[in-house]
């Protein structure tokens, strides 16, 4: 009876403006704010969630009722920041943190609307400063409404902080990206400031569930912010540097203060960074070694380091398979990256054997030839060189895994030589390749045989205490 009552209010007073023009836009709109503030009155009162749902549904519709039109941002938004403001206050009282997702998707609706309807560059000002002002209540009003009893699930108040911080970086984006980049990365660190300040408020409440719940999404929607910050503001390789340097900080503070948490958003970065090194981020280098595509790799390999020793640090199995899976990956970044060096060295040599198009000579082809060959030879030599390193750290540092490592880049480099370079390379770089991939494996079957290191002893050793 009480949602008819005000329903019948609402649409005599629309009536009344619309259709039969018997009372100016000021007068009914007066009339319907009046009609919204005694339906919140009589919900705080009477306790009645279902209420406060209504005055919510008919104020937030009251704008689209006697809408003429015209654009009235001023009138509009500070409107729609005082309905705002008056269902936080009423959540602040009362546990129903249901309304806020109301608020909220009210607000929201109209500012979309009024957006694509009215928005100008010239507003961008004004606007920005409304973005702002609702962007700050309903991501305050989590945190207020903690102290008032559960209520209703904690999801609904970390639902309204994803959404209210996404919704107002789009909001943000939409007005600045074709303004300034650079403010448009700036906007985003802040937000990432403001929301690691919020997650130290959000520890305390009488909810415990709640603040556990925001103080971890607030933590992740702050690194989310600075992950966006980075290609915002940066181009090219340093978009994956960023993204690498982020993890390593996020590694060195989950170290220090002991979060998992922030150990998974460390790992996350490092792949977003390894993804955009392998797939993306395209080098022209003029310089061996010392370029941009070696500092970038360099930059992968000691961020896996890192995680290599803070993983073995680690008690638990995670830690260790953590450990592991970026020793691998660290190998592999490695190769790769002298890889690509000589894969340069060799196309800067083709480059200038190159002849004119049309004047190609059989010296011409020969001299090609000759560096190609060279150039997988020298893939072998990468291939037993690195091997032989690996194995001599592993059995150094006692590791199994770095040897197991060795052995297996070694047994590729073997597949190699005898199923290509028997075939493709010259007799000198042939003979080459079978006296260096000898030496190196008598060399290793030497060391295993006289166990200088004690290897087998450590196993026994190892598994005796298993059993035990």
């Amino acid at each position: 009876m009480k949602a008819v009552g005000i329903g019948t209010l609402y649409l005599s007073l629309w009536a009344a403006f619309q259709i039969y023009s018997l009372i100016p836009s000021g007068v009914a709109f007066v009339a319907m704010l009046l009609v919204a503030s005694a339906t919140g009155v009589m919900a705080f009162t009477q306790d009645a969630e279902i209420l406060a749902a209504f005055a919510l549904t008919g104020g937030f519709t009251t704008p689209l009722l006697l809408s003429t039109g015209q654009n009235r941002e001023l009138a509009l938004f500070a409107y729609v920041a005082v309905l705002d403001l008056a269902a936080l206050a009423l959540v602040v009282f009362k546990p129903w943190r249901r309304l806020l997702l109301l608020s909220y998707a009210g607000t929201l609706l109209l500012y979309i609307g009024w957006y694509f309807s009215f928005y100008t560059r010239n507003q961008i000002s004004l606007t920005t400063i409304f973005a702002t002002l609702f962007f700050a209540i309903f991501a305050v009003a989590p945190i207020a409404t903690q102290q008032v009893g559960a209520g209703s699930s904690s999801s609904v108040l970390a639902f309204l902080a994803f959404v209210n911080a996404g919704a107002y970086f789009f909001e943000i984006y939409g007005m600045f990206s074709e303004v300034s980049k650079t403010e448009t990365a700036w906007f985003a660190l802040a937000l990432a400031a403001i929301y690691i300040l919020l997650s130290r408020q959000a520890r305390t409440g009488r909810d415990a569930e709640a603040a556990q719940t925001l103080h971890f999404l607030h933590l992740a929607l702050a690194i989310g912010f600075i992950t966006i910050a980075i290609p915002i503001s940066l181009d090219t390789h340093w978009i994956t540097i960023g993204w690498f340097v982020e993890a390593g900080v996020l590694l060195w503070v989950a170290q220090r203060i002991h979060s998992d948490f922030l150990n998974a958003f460390a790992i996350g970065a490092l792949i977003l960074g390894v993804c955009r090194l392998l797939l993306f981020d395209n080098f022209s280098s003029t310089t061996l070694i010392f370029n941009a595509r070696m500092a970038t790799y360099a930059v992968a390999i000691a961020v896996l380091g890192i995680l290599v020793w803070y993983g073995r640090a680690q008690t638990d199995e995670m830690g260790q398979n953590a450990a592991a899976a970026a020793l691998v990956a660290l190998n592999l970044l490695a190769l790769i990256a002298l890889g690509h060096e000589i894969a340069d060295y060799y196309a800067w040599q083709m480059t200038e054997l190159h002849p004119r198009p049309g004047r190609w000579t059989s010296a011409s082809w020969a001299e090609v030839r000759r560096v190609e060959i060279a150039r997988d030879f020298t893939y072998s030599a990468l291939g037993m060189a690195y091997g032989a390193v690996l194995m001599m750290i592993g059995l150094l540092r006692r590791s199994a895994l770095v040897r197991w490592q060795a052995l297996i880049l070694i047994a590729i480099t073997i597949v190699k030589v005898f199923v290509y370079d028997v075939s493709e390379l010259d007799r000198a770089y042939r003979i080459l390749s079978f006296i260096v991939l000898g030496v190196l494996l008598l060399a290793i079957s030497f060391v295993y045989q006289r166990n200088w290191l004690q290897l087998s002893t450590k196993k026994r050793a190892e598994g005796n205490s298993a059993r035990a």
